[in-house]
């Protein structure tokens, strides 16, 4: 299934640094694809960090990128650069404060954007302000990467999946699974394309649009 989401999203450590369990299961897999993916070089703007683990872990195993974190909250960003400190990594850039619904982005350059299990856990308009940001800031040929859960014309979606999204409903009614073609939707109007699906663990998905030249 989908991997469970909890308040907060992470697990309190002794310093500003937040656990989130998923990511240790999660992470190496997706680094796979993102090693397929990414640009040799540049920034990777990465939206909706959460406890930063990923940005550090990404950004180590792929030093010739400059990995630049972002969340709208307060304690994920103090925990992102805890753990950029922590680790010592030197490619991660400080977090940045960014909502992904809103119409305009602090300045930031963006060679890739990659967000992790964001959509289905923020109102649609978070979705539609990710694509919009995406498809103003990537050069063209550059990718925006989603990894998460997502509901497919003509493809099963699994039993925990389904439960997943009734559980999410019920925390806030404006959350839920988002259905692929809807997101190929906001790609079009953004001006992206999508150029790959991969089946990843636990019935997620890797999703890759690329900006059109």
């Amino acid at each position: 299934m989908a991997e469970p989401w909890t308040p907060g999203g992470a697990e309190a450590a002794p310093d500003a640094r937040r656990h989130a369990p998923a990511t240790l299961r999660n992470r190496d897999a997706i680094l796979a694809v993102l090693a397929e993916e990414l640009p040799a070089g540049g920034t990777v703007l990465e939206v909706a960090s959460g406890s930063g683990e990923h940005a550090v872990h990404f950004a180590t195993a792929l030093p010739a990128l400059r990995w630049q974190p972002s969340d709208p909250d307060a304690d994920a960003l103090a925990s992102i650069d805890a753990w950029a400190a922590a680790t010592g990594v030197a490619n991660v850039s400080p977090a940045l404060g960014i909502d992904a619904a809103a119409p305009e982005w602090p300045p930031v350059r963006a060679d890739a954007v990659f967000c992790a299990n964001m959509v289905h856990i923020a109102p649609w308009e978070a979705a539609v302000g990710l694509f919009a940001g995406a498809g103003r800031l990537l050069p063209p040929g550059a990718p925006l990467i989603l990894y998460g859960p997502f509901i497919e014309d003509g493809v099963q979606t699994a039993e925990s999946n389904l439960a997943f999204d009734v559980s999410l409903k019920s925390r806030d009614p404006r959350w839920g699974l988002r259905t692929a073609a809807a997101l190929d939707a906001l790609a079009d109007a953004a001006g992206l394309t999508r150029t790959r699906r991969v089946a990843m663990p636990a019935n997620n998905l890797m999703l890759v649009w690329r900006k059109v030249g």
